[in-house]
């Protein structure tokens, strides 16, 4: 029997260089929202708008995203102890689940205002509304472009990518509410189009949440196709049976793998392992592959993927 767990490392500097990027655009990104929240507020109770203080609300909730999502960044950069051997890269699943939850709370909490504004509308300044929500476009989509490169390998960094590109579209919505309001009068415009915004990030963060949820429960990231990965090492030379596969998330970014692998008559020696683990990071991202060789299969398991506590595939 041989087991082996090296080749680690490649991914994890990978990593570290890339939350290190990240960090600058966490900064840059909750510098900027920061500035912008406090003008659209204040330009929202100037305005009597309920849908610019309901984009501002939602821009608040991003900051705190923001801020989270790189303080779980950086604990993820600190090194493995006695007590925690994966250090803290689970933070950043922590992380987005939080995240994800909060925003929820502040839509309904926004949901609330909003029904107050339809129930006693008030005169809106259409001209301040576009102002304001010209800007936020500007500010939301820089700060989405910074993040555009990094959002396909980290659900923390594609969680922030899409808050901001969402943000930007809905700016776009209230500078033409504000034009619409402007013209016509109708103040009942203001808050229908705060549904709107509520609506449309409410549907659009649905899947994120689904996604870090089932990250928090270990389940196999959304990125891997098990039955691939299961036909990938059966296609190994000399493996005859895969059982004992899990997959499962250590972080945003990183994935670990432990493995059985039935392989009678073939050498044991570190070079086929040491192949073997870097390609499943190269086709698969996975970084922490644990793979135990073994010469017989167990006496439960009889096709070729199966578990042997319950002997089915």
């Amino acid at each position: 029997m041989v087991h082996d767990h090296h080749g680690h490392s490649h991914g994890h500097q990978q990593g570290l260089a890339a939350s290190i990027q990240h960090g600058r655009a966490f900064g840059w990104g909750i510098a900027l929202n920061l500035t912008f929240v406090a003008a659209e507020a204040a330009g929202g109770i100037w305005a009597n708008s309920s849908a610019l203080l309901s984009d501002a609300g939602h821009n608040l909730s991003d900051v705190l995203s923001l801020a989270l999502a790189w303080g779980a960044a950086w604990l993820a950069r600190r090194p493995s102890s006695a007590r925690f051997t994966y250090g803290f890269k689970g933070a950043t699943i922590q992380a987005a689940l939080v995240n994800a939850a909060l925003l929820y709370v502040a839509l309904g909490i926004i949901l609330w205002d909003t029904i107050e504004h339809l129930r006693h509308p008030a005169p809106v300044n259409g001209q301040l509304v576009m102002l304001l929500a010209g800007l936020g476009i500007i500010v939301n989509g820089f700060t989405a472009w910074l993040f555009s490169r990094g959002q396909h390998g980290d659900v923390n960094v594609r969680g922030a990518y899409l808050h901001m590109l969402t943000d930007a579209l809905v700016s776009v919505g209230v500078v033409v509410g504000g034009a619409l309001v402007y013209w016509t009068g109708w103040l009942w415009l203001d808050p229908a189009i705060s549904f709107v915004i509520l609506s449309v990030v409410a549907f659009g963060s649905w899947g994120l949440m689904r996604e870090t949820l089932q990250l928090s429960l270990q389940a196999v990231p959304v990125s891997i196709d098990l039955d691939a990965l299961q036909h990938f090492l059966l296609a190994q030379p000399g493996v005859q049976q895969v059982h004992h596969l899990h997959v499962w998330p250590i972080s945003t970014q990183e994935t670990a793998l432990t493995v059985h692998l039935v392989r009678p008559d073939y050498p044991h020696h570190n070079a086929f392992l040491h192949q073997l683990q870097a390609d499943l990071q190269q086709h698969f991202n996975i970084g922490h592959a644990t793979i135990q060789i073994e010469e017989a299969s167990p006496a439960a398991c009889a096709s070729d993927v199966c578990d042997v506590r319950t002997g089915t595939s």
